[in-house]
């Protein structure tokens, strides 16, 4: 069982940057894939970013260019670096992590979510 924590969301207004966190509770490089996801109202979720524990990172083509997601393998933790947000960026964010089982299968964990609204 994988506990995932956000945290760093908030009320930014457009053009500002703003960074969220999100805290495993096991060694993130035993985790295939880490990633951000988002929500907004009356809206599937949707993928914003991936970074795998070898390889390179993916980005949704909407945020490409503005958002930037790191790791540090000491404090367990992955960030979204969001720069230059727009008001379409408003959602519930959510971090995710993928782990491989000794039978093929991929586990999905999810963490509550933190709220990022971008609004004059």
């Amino acid at each position: 069982q994988v506990q995932l924590v956000e945290s760093g969301g908030g009320l930014v207004q457009p053009g500002d940057s703003l960074r969220v966190s999100c805290t495993a509770s096991i060694r993130i490089l035993s985790i295939n894939v880490m990633g951000w996801y988002r929500q907004a109202p009356g809206k599937q979720r949707e993928l914003v970013a991936t970074i795998p524990s070898r390889g390179t990172t993916t980005y949704a083509a909407s945020v490409k260019g503005r958002f930037t997601i790191s790791r540090d393998n000491a404090k367990n933790t992955v960030y979204l670096q969001m720069n230059s947000l727009k008001p379409e960026d408003t959602a519930v964010y959510y971090c995710n992590a993928k782990m491989s089982t000794a039978y093929g299968a991929t586990n999905d964990y999810w963490g509550q979510g933190t709220q990022v609204t971008v609004s004059s």
